[in-house]
């Protein structure tokens, strides 16, 4: 089965005020996510990626430009509309402060199944569009590269959470217990039984186990080895 590290672009002008962006044009990375995002690309330098998927937000393309500048070689870059941010409708472009006072906040955070943006998007809508997209590229990755690719999706916070508790098999109601922070990376493994999922937000931490961990379609009992065993017990 192919790999996808699901990174969410990094910290953004944005972020750093307290605005929702959602689909603004012109919300680029401060220097904190440029830096953010150069880092993920060094942890991901070990790792030859077959290809990076983007949202079209210039957030997101300036985060898989600086991951790419890592890589050996140039692996296509392919723009996918349905990884694109969430569509917050009259939300957007208002502080987070502002937006907490309102009635439909309180269903965000805890029935987000139910919530649908003022003039934009349900929730429940965007994970179906994004799960689709992230399954059909690793798919297809999958079978023009074999089991054993991995690819990069770069996307954003609430999409990568919506696809992380699709593939922990989580109601959409419990997704706001995951947390995506800028530049995180995330690895799921779409198996013929069930997803795997290997790690959520990290944003530290050696990678190079993926050049040569050999996919299982099974879950290893009592938890496995790990990627790379011990060559030898110490006591």
């Amino acid at each position: 089965m192919a790999t996808v590290i699901l990174v969410r672009h990094g910290r953004t002008t944005a972020n750093a005020t307290g605005m929702l962006a959602g689909r603004t044009a012109g919300v680029r990375l401060d220097q904190v996510g440029r830096e953010q995002a150069s880092s993920a690309g060094e942890r991901l330098a070990t790792v030859s990626i077959v290809g990076m998927v983007t949202s079209p937000l210039e957030r997101c393309l300036q985060t898989s430009g600086l991951i790419l500048d890592h890589q050996t070689g140039a692996p296509p870059t392919l723009v996918e509309h349905d990884i694109t941010e969430c569509d917050y409708g009259q939300w957007q472009g208002r502080a987070l402060g502002e937006l907490a006072k309102e009635e439909l906040w309180s269903v965000v955070q805890n029935q987000p199944s139910a919530a649908t943006f003022p003039g934009g998007e349900s929730l429940a809508a965007m994970q179906a569009r994004s799960v689709a997209a992230i399954r059909r590229h690793d798919a297809a990755f999958e079978a023009e590269h074999g089991p054993g690719a991995v690819w990069v999706a770069v996307s954003h916070g609430d999409i990568i959470k919506s696809i992380l508790a699709d593939a922990l098999g989580m109601h959409l109601d419990l997704f706001q217990r995951i947390n995506v922070g800028p530049a995180s990376i995330s690895i799921v493994r779409y198996g013929p039984g069930r997803p795997s999922v290997f790690s959520t937000n990290t944003d530290a931490g050696d990678l190079s186990w993926l050049r040569s961990s050999t996919p299982e379609a099974d879950a290893q009992v009592g938890g496995g080895a790990g990627p790379q065993a011990p060559n030898t017990l110490r006591s």
